[in-house]
């Protein structure tokens, strides 16, 4: 069987250009997941995403344990066959959505209680029942259940939000079943404070898990607070180990968190904006169904490879999106990943090439300069 690894090919400063081995093939970093929250990446096909160039797809344990069940997925052969992905896969454990979408829920130190958003039902989720889920579904790179430290946070209420996660992190070290090509994550918490974020990374170090994620951030604590937790962080979690930003997907969030250190990444933002109508370009982001594209001829992006760019205009994705057709969202939301890969496989060659400095100031001089070309 393959072993999980992590090889780091090149450096520039901080920055790594790496790749990491699993028991369902390899994908290079820094790389931007697929979101599959619920086993699908809406609105594409598996074959669509992968032309794109993504490799790792990250789905939910609350959703898929809810709805179809780990225990009906793991039956009908796993994750990668459920939703014909056959690369590798993250599964979030679940414990974000338990704050965030869930009712009536009750946290104590065994886990957390709480009724379904679905249909009201009951149940309980521990590190134990999440590390449980994880493995019926197969996942090739299992999350640590970890409590979501809310923002804003007091110092108390994020040093005690952290222990109960580190705690939590170390039964799922126990529960968790070690097998050629699959890895368990820990998770950094401590909010803003860089006093508790490395005490979290010093209790992760000890338990020494095959990877870090980083929580907690992108909760609205701004870009410069987030910044300086990397700053302090990502110097104390092992070097040789990948480094996972979870739940950051801004495009200039992303070059930032690359520049300090970071490998992995995740977010909806880009197929959610994609059904909703904002397209990401190399000059920022656009509101498709604002009346100036009405009569533009211009596609979103002239650099772009994808459908949406290389066979319509802006006049046409503006058209469906005002007459809701469906294939508008499907177009938008395929140049948006694409646009995500690009910008993942840009950061990988100027790290390669030693020029990331001049790569993010080039994507910052991009964005800066907006979409005011006139038409025609």
């Amino acid at each position: 069987m393959t072993k999980f690894g992590f090889d780091i090919l090149s450096t520039d400063k901080k920055a790594r250009r790496g790749r990491v081995t699993t028991a369902h093939g390899t994908f290079e970093t820094p790389a931007f997941m697929a979101t599959a929250t619920a086993a699908t990446i809406k609105a594409m096909t598996p074959d669509t995403v992968r032309a794109t160039g993504a490799e790792l797809a990250i789905c939910n344990t609350y959703h898929l344990m809810l709805r179809p069940t780990a225990e009906r997925v793991a039956a009908l052969g796993g994750l990668h066959k459920f939703m014909d992905w056959l690369g590798p896969i993250v599964t979030d454990s679940g414990g974000f959505q338990v704050m965030s979408l869930s009712k009536l829920r009750t946290l104590n130190e065994n886990g957390v209680t709480f009724r379904s958003h679905l249909d009201g039902s009951a149940h309980e989720l521990t590190p134990e029942r999440s590390m449980q889920i994880q493995h019926l579904l197969d996942s090739n790179i299992t999350m640590c259940f970890d409590e979501c430290t809310p923002h804003p946070a007091t110092p108390e209420q994020a040093a005690q939000s952290m222990r109960l996660s580190m705690r939590w992190a170390e039964r799922c070290k126990t529960a968790f079943k070690p097998r050629d090509g699959y890895a368990l994550f820990g998770i950094n918490q401590g909010s803003i404070y860089p006093d508790l974020r490395l005490e979290s990374a010093e209790k992760l170090t000890a338990l020494n898990p095959e990877g870090y994620g980083i929580g907690g951030l992108a909760v609205g604590e701004g870009q410069d607070s987030m910044f300086k937790v990397l700053d302090e962080v990502v110097p104390a979690l092992k070097p040789e180990k990948p480094r996972y930003l979870m739940g950051v997907g801004r495009p200039d969030d992303i070059v930032g968190a690359v520049l300090r250190g970071v490998d992995m990444f995740d977010c909806v933002m880009p197929t959610r904006s994609g059904r909703t109508g904002q397209g990401f370009t190399r000059r920022g982001t656009i509101n498709i169904r604002n009346a100036r594209h009405l009569d533009d001829p211009r596609p979103l992006d002239e650099h772009c490879s994808c459908l949406a760019c290389t066979r319509y205009s802006r006049a046409y994705l503006h058209h469906l999106f005002r007459g809701e057709e469906i294939l508008g969202p499907m177009l938008l939301t395929a140049h948006n990943v694409q646009y995500y890969q690009d910008l993942m496989r840009g950061l990988r060659q100027a790290i390669e090439k030693g020029g990331l400095d001049d790569y993010a100031a080039a994507f910052h001089e991009g964005q800066a300069r907006g979409d005011i070309e006139p038409v025609g």
